[in-house]
């Protein structure tokens, strides 16, 4: 999420009554947690595992629970819990409005768009030229449409990102900042979900369409001409790249790559990046013929047992 005016350190630490390490004037000018970090960024760190990724990263601003040299060109923010006091900047500078219209009077509509009864869509919300939104869509605050784009159904458009902290007597929800941004000529299907960024952007590229009932979680970016089938579900932070298709009930893992052109036959299970113009199949998914003559292996082998059991037992 960037900062609109950027804010000096002295005034971000003052909002949570921390310390700060570092240049009073020091410019702050997004705030971002590790997996989308930019420079001028604050990110958050708050176990020792992870020390060295937040203060190595392009963040230039860290807010960390332990008492350290500041690294050169950077500043720190220290306070005991990181997770908390990050959630309490992101509300800050953008606390949740709620709305008292199933339309915002501030949302953005293009010429020619069709939004049916019973559709929501939520504060700050541009939407681009002659779309449709059918009825019971929901399309949360602050997310960007195209033009062209079909949004069916009981379709959700911004949820909240899946991140939460366990602790030993609570579970802490991380506030999502971010956006879903859709490309022109994008279709969504009835009942499917797309995760807002955490506090980056969900991002799905033109000519991009969607089935029903599928889950697409936060920071994700899906390229362009995908087609995805229906009940897939596709963790967040992953990218899948341009001509992609996923067949039903295709599972993704979170930080993967698809490559350009992989074909996802239907029931597979996805669990680490695989290269692009290649067809996949199975759980965990491999290269399908490879698949399908370890199936044909297994099932000769069963055979040959079968025979030699039934042999014996004729003996």
């Amino acid at each position: 999420m960037k900062l609109d005016p950027a804010i000096k350190l002295k005034d971000l630490a003052g909002i949570i009554n921390a310390k700060y390490i570092g240049d009073p004037d020091f410019i702050i000018s997004g705030i971002n947690e590790i997996h989308m970090v930019e420079n001028g960024d604050i990110t958050f760190v708050d176990h020792p595992k992870y020390y060295d990724k937040a203060l190595s990263s392009k963040a230039t601003t860290i807010l960390i629970n332990k008492d350290i040299p500041c690294p050169d060109g950077k500043a720190l923010i220290i306070t005991p819990d990181p997770f908390v006091d990050f959630n309490k900047l992101i509300q800050y500078f953008q606390p949740f409005h709620a709305s008292n219209a199933m339309i915002s009077p501030d949302a953005q509509i293009g010429e020619g768009t069709i939004i049916q009864p019973g559709a929501f869509v939520g504060n700050n919300v541009t939407i681009g030229k002659n779309c449709l939104i059918h009825a019971n869509a929901s399309i949360y605050d602050n997310c960007i449409l195209g033009d062209n784009v079909v949004i069916h159904s009981g379709a959700v458009i911004g949820a909240d990102g899946f991140y939460f902290q366990r602790r030993e007597k609570e579970t802490l929800k991380f506030h999502s900042c971010g956006r879903v941004i859709l490309g022109n000529n994008v279709e969504v299907g009835a009942c499917t979900t797309i995760d807002k960024g955490v506090t980056g952007d969900t991002i799905i590229e033109e000519y991009t369409k969607l089935d029903n009932h599928i889950q697409i979680g936060h920071d994700t970016l899906i390229g362009k001409f995908c087609l995805i089938a229906s009940h897939c579900a596709i963790a967040g932070v992953t990218k899948i790249e341009d001509r992609v298709i996923l067949w039903g009930r295709v599972s993704i893992n979170k930080d993967l790559v698809i490559g350009e052109n992989a074909v996802i036959l239907a029931n597979s299970a996805v669990d680490k990046t695989i290269e692009g113009n290649k067809t996949y199949y199975g759980a965990p998914a491999e290269e399908a013929r490879k698949k399908w003559r370890e199936i044909a292996t297994l099932k000769q082998m069963v055979k040959e047992q079968g025979n030699n059991i039934n042999s014996n037992d004729s003996k």
